[in-house]
């Protein structure tokens, strides 16, 4: 089982890590569980908060700034 510390959401899954620390499921069995920091509920690209780079501006002020490399 794993736990996302920062959602506060758990999920069984099948796995070969192991935990000193356990928890009981809601099918009443205790099993080991292993926290996480982040997981598909709390990153930002699953749950639409990701913000958008502006890399074409990078991109342009890199060129700018050292010049444009000529193709071989």
């Amino acid at each position: 089982m794993f736990r996302d510390r920062a959602a506060r959401h758990a999920f069984l899954t099948r796995s070969t890590m192991t935990s000193e620390k356990t928890i009981e499921w809601e099918d009443g069995h205790t099993y080991p569980v292993v926290d996480v920091e982040i997981s598909d509920v709390s990153h930002p690209f699953h749950t639409g908060t990701a913000r958008v780079l502006d890399t074409a501006g990078r991109v342009e002020r890199f060129e700018r700034r050292y010049g444009k490399r000529g193709g071989a």
